[in-house]
């Protein structure tokens, strides 16, 4: 390698083989699953996972020749997925989405989902969050904020074609044999990225992020976190190891800066979301239940009252109005 040379910035991983227990495994560690299991079907078991990318994107291919199913997560990614063979279902018991050859879907974003796959062969874009939210909030103007795709709609036949484009053009780029420049790689990705936004309905939550007066240091820390990671199942306790506190440590921080409990200020900050959202959508696009359990609030009773208490009135009140 000369100094002329570019340094290869790319990561890659890739497994195969015919071991189906393996396999599941190695597919619940990359998408932070629960409850895998498979059974054979009429074809020979076999898989394979490839990865190629950087921080801010990587293109992904897998095939499983099997009936899978159970409990994913994006994680801190937002992730297209389209199959050249095979098909299924995705979030399951919620608001499914089906898809078969032809037909992308964005996983659901911030929250566990459900599927029911058989016999796929599947190619998937990866986005770091932080990376689509910037340049979400270039393209639209304001401040990064967290994206909700709308994973049941179907994209315009026109939109698709800038976006298969897009993707060709990527994986020339990303998968090629020469080794890309730090600068082609990332505009690559902000090029997908934004073909990405013009292809796939969705909205941008609130983004900003007040900090309660007298929070200082590892508090205002936590407070940010918080906003930034409100959509993924974080805990008081992921808080804490984000900022080098025990939990008892946090909630003494939290009590004597700013007179509050950390557990309440994360419910608040999601509750907060769940606001936006109902104030963005029209009557009939979705229900007061479907947005609150999104964000975590289980017992619709309870949360109703609480929603009450917070912004003087009901959730449904918010969304007819």
């Amino acid at each position: 390698m000369t100094a002329d040379t570019p340094v290869d910035r790319r990561m890659r991983y890739e497994a195969a083989g015919t071991d189906l227990d393996a396999a599941l495994q190695l597919f619940s560690d990359a998408y932070d699953g629960a409850h895998f299991s498979a059974r054979r079907t009429g074809r020979p078991f076999a898989y394979r996972f490839r990865m190629v990318g950087d921080d801010a994107m990587s293109l992904r291919s897998t095939h499983f020749d099997a009936r899978s199913a159970g409990e994913a997560s994006s994680g801190d990614e937002y992730v297209v997925m389209w199959t050249t063979d095979g098909g299924g279902t995705v979030d399951v018991g919620r608001d499914e989405a089906g898809f078969a050859p032809g037909r992308p879907v964005v996983f659901p974003t911030g929250r566990p989902f459900v599927f029911d796959l058989e016999d796929v062969r599947q190619n998937l874009v990866h986005f770091d969050r932080r990376f689509l939210e910037g340049v979400a909030a270039e393209d639209h103007g304001g401040q990064p904020g967290a994206l909700v795709f709308d994973h049941t709609a179907l994209p315009r036949a026109e939109d698709l074609r800038v976006w298969n484009a897009q993707v060709r053009r990527a994986a020339e780029v990303v998968l090629g044999t020469a080794r890309p420049s730090p600068i082609a790689l990332a505009e690559t990705a902000r090029e997908t990225a934004l073909a990405m936004l013009r292809t796939f309905p969705h909205r941008q939550l609130a983004s900003e992020v007040p900090v309660p007066q007298g929070a200082t240091s590892r508090v205002r820390e936590a407070v940010e976190y918080m906003h930034a990671s409100a959509h993924t199942p974080i805990t008081t306790t992921d808080v804490a190891e984000h900022v080098g506190l025990s939990v008892r440590g946090l909630q003494q921080a939290f009590q004597r800066q700013v007179g509050t409990a950390p557990n309440a200020m994360l419910r608040g900050i999601r509750m907060d979301r769940v606001r936006e959202e109902l104030r963005q959508a029209a009557p009939g696009d979705l229900t007061v239940a479907s947005v609150a359990v999104r964000w975590g609030f289980a017992h619709l009773g309870r949360f109703s009252a609480a929603y009450a208490k917070r912004f003087g009135e009901y959730p449904r009140d918010t969304l007819h109005g």
